[in-house]
């Protein structure tokens, strides 16, 4: 596997980015550059990456393409298909977001988000941008979400066929599905049904850690690898199982200190599961 981070941390150009997240350990990048952004610059990126030896992990999108308000769901839609078209551009493994919330927080959670307008709703949008960016080599994908479609590997099995394009895949945030009690106890085994039934789909992961509060009720929180309870080398040894370059994402740190302590970790963890070259 190839582990990386979802941030560029500070750099002046293409070149020093590069030569930082080498350094730091990182095999694999998340592209740090957008569509809207000149195709010179995207170019420069994109050549500082080949020539360092990274992959291009994911192109994120994270905007709300079912947003209630016709005029931002245009302009979401039209940056979904920019965007997946810039992964196919950069040679990137997936483009990712989330399904989106039918409420006024772009990721939150909702009752409407689990309707059938929702699902219905879900399925077209993804529909839509995958046939509008008629992309060759890479794959549109869906980060599972806690509280909204889709929340587990069933419901990603299911979305999968509904959608029922070839350049929909699987986007590995096993964190993100920690909502109950029996995954959070049962986590190997949770990991070994998502690999049972999603395994050959998985383009890129996301990876983190989650704590179980003593305070009532229920609280499950993500925190930074080595912070919580999650089985991180039983789903790093999975997925390095499913692909030898499987991308790892380290994500949801606030800065470079924090996302060089935290790598640190990870290689110290993972020890002897990562690419080195």
């Amino acid at each position: 596997m190839r582990l990386g981070t979802s941030f560029p941390l500070q750099h002046s150009n293409a070149s020093e980015w590069a030569s930082n997240q080498y350094k730091l350990g990182c095999r694999t990048v998340v592209f740090p550059v957008q569509s809207n952004e000149s195709e010179d610059r995207i170019i420069e990126y994109k050549k500082a990456a080949d020539e360092a030896g990274l992959t291009i992990a994911e192109v994120g999108i994270w905007r709300n393409a079912l947003a209630k308000d016709p005029d931002e769901r245009k302009k979401n839609m039209d940056y979904c298909v920019e965007q997946l078209r810039l992964a196919d551009y950069v040679g990137a493994g997936c483009c990712v977001n989330v399904a989106g919330a039918f409420g006024p927080v772009w990721d939150g959670g909702y009752r409407a988000n689990f309707s059938d307008e929702a699902r219905k709703e879900i399925v077209r949008m993804v529909r839509e941008i995958i046939d509008r960016a008629d992309v060759k080599n890479t794959y549109f994908t869906l980060e599972p979400m806690p509280w909204m479609i889709p929340t587990g590997p069933d419901d990603y099995l299911r979305l999968i066929e509904e959608v029922d394009r070839e350049h929909f895949a699987v986007h590995m945030d096993v964190i993100n599905m920690i909502n109950s009690v029996d995954r959070y106890f049962f986590s190997t085994e949770f990991v070994d049904e998502c690999v049972d039934k999603l395994g050959g789909l998985i383009r890129s992961c996301h990876v983190k850690d989650v704590h179980l509060n003593s305070a009532y009720t229920l609280r499950l929180e993500e925190c930074a690898p080595g912070c919580g309870e999650f089985p991180l080398r039983y789903y790093a040894e999975k997925m390095d199982a499913i692909d030898p370059d499987m991308p790892m994402i380290l994500e949801h740190l606030n800065t470079d200190d924090e996302y060089i302590k935290y790598m640190g970790y990870l290689k110290e963890k993972l020890n002897g599961l990562y690419k080195t070259v």
